[in-house]
């Protein structure tokens, strides 16, 4: 399970969104989010599923990534959409079990629903799939250094926010290592009830911590050797620009989202 997260892992290649500035993917990616919270129906979500499918075409990502990327969050998917199946009313009744109701309103819901967390955790996965760690700092910095006028550490921020979302893929490969090896010693951590599992994870939670900590330190001591003082007077080796195909992208999502907007108030809504 652990291997199957693929969150801040980036993938190197040459397509048309790997050479999109990062401040136009992060920008596009806050639009699909939006789209996909404005659709409420199964057409305008449809539009979101289309875009986000080409997308991943273009980008060359194979599609197996984002089996990858939903199967740790399976578990919450089916609990949000087992809670709208029952818990909504409205509709004909399909199934009725003591209190509890499946309704076919609940029962288009919980698919939305299901639907719009897949695409979301999809989509968002896709941004750093095809961005390098140093790019996405650059873009976030960018995009917020307006903030810098009301002392805002930006620099600090962006660099913060990147080092963490690149560190989840370490964090996960040394759990990994440590379960093999408590299992190796014959730790048993699949078998008994839930308090008998808590306790199992003592001995990985504290090698894990003593790991995260003993890494932070040494990035702190290998910047602090490389003179690293802070985001003041720096200057970047690669400068950030936007090209025409930045443009159309931007365009094409402004198209999907305006169709997301039609179709919602074409077809009736499920909500």
């Amino acid at each position: 399970m652990l291997k199957d997260i693929t969150i801040g892992q980036y993938f190197p290649g040459k397509s048309v969104i790997h050479r999109l500035d990062p401040r136009m993917k992060i920008i596009l990616t806050i639009l699909f989010i939006v789209m996909l919270f404005m659709a409420n129906n199964f057409a305008a979500m449809g539009v979101g599923v289309l875009f986000l499918f080409v997308s991943y075409l273009i980008s060359r990502i194979p599609l197996k990534m984002v089996l990858k990327s939903i199967k740790p969050v399976v578990p919450i998917i089916l609990f949000t959409a087992v809670l709208n199946m029952f818990f909504i009313e409205g509709g004909e009744v399909l199934v009725k079990l003591w209190i509890l109701k499946i309704t076919t309103e609940g029962l288009t819901l919980a698919a939305i629903m299901a639907l719009r967390i897949i695409c979301l955790i999809a989509g968002t996965s896709l941004l750093t799939y095809t961005t390098s760690p140093i790019a996405l700092t650059d873009g976030i910095e960018r995009l917020l250094s307006p903030l810098k006028r009301v002392k805002v550490p930006v620099h600090e921020l962006a660099m913060m926010m990147t080092i963490a979302l690149r560190f989840i893929p370490t964090l996960i490969e040394e759990t990994d290592k440590i379960m093999s090896a408590q299992k190796a010693r014959g730790a048993d951590m699949e078998s008994g009830g839930v308090i008998q599992r808590a306790k199992a994870l003592v001995p990985i939670l504290i090698p894990l911590f003593v790991s995260s900590f003993r890494r932070a330190e040494e990035l702190a001591l290998a910047m602090e050797c490389r003179c690293y003082h802070g985001g003041e007077g720096r200057t970047r080796m690669k400068q950030l620009r936007l090209s025409g195909i930045d443009f159309v992208c931007c365009a094409f999502v402004i198209f999907c989202l305006v169709a997301t907007i039609v179709c919602n108030n074409l077809m009736p809504s499920v909500y």
